[in-house]
């Protein structure tokens, strides 16, 4: 009995092994799919940040980006191209503070050619020099899937103090 027991360990742990190779089908429905719901999320976190924020009349863009011009200027509105001079505190929705424009200094960019947030160039085009404004951001909009690399997690939606200092 030992020896047909033994000869069936030995035969077992001859045999081939076949690995099962399983298909995922992540195809573009999929993604679609994927994208949908992480929208979905997004957005009821971005609700749900606004109920504790009533006092910020948040206009809703076409692309997700909401904002609120808490003070107004009497500036130029900054057109594509033209160099822009700004302050920025940079949040994620849990108020966690990213990145924030050193007191003694002011960034500058030019509108729809630099490495900004694109939820950022846009709120830009709908302030005017002077304006201090409250942005929301959308992840698709800010650094999408990957983050900054450094202190934005991916996925992250943003949470910017935006004041515009200068447009030339």
């Amino acid at each position: 009995m030992r020896i047909l027991f033994l000869a069936f360990l030995i035969l077992a742990a001859c045999e081939e092994k076949k690995v099962v190779e399983q298909k995922t089908n992540f195809g573009k429905e999929e993604s679609i799919a994927l994208n949908q719901q992480l929208l979905e999320e997004e957005e009821i976190n971005i609700d749900l940040f606004l109920t504790h924020h009533a006092s910020w009349k948040m206009i809703k863009t076409g692309t997700g980006l909401r904002y609120y011009i808490y003070e107004n200027g009497n500036g130029k509105k900054p057109m594509p191209g033209m160099k822009v001079g700004v302050i920025m505190n940079v949040k994620l929705l849990d108020e966690t503070v990213c990145y924030e424009t050193p007191s003694d200094m002011i960034d500058e960019f030019i509108v729809d050619k630099s490495n900004v947030e694109t939820g950022v160039q846009e709120a830009i085009k709908l302030m005017k020099v002077g304006d201090r404004a409250k942005l929301i951001i959308p992840a698709h909009l800010a650094h999408g899937i990957t983050g900054d690399m450094n202190k934005i997690p991916p996925i992250s939606t943003l949470i910017v103090d935006l004041k515009l200092y200068s447009a030339e």
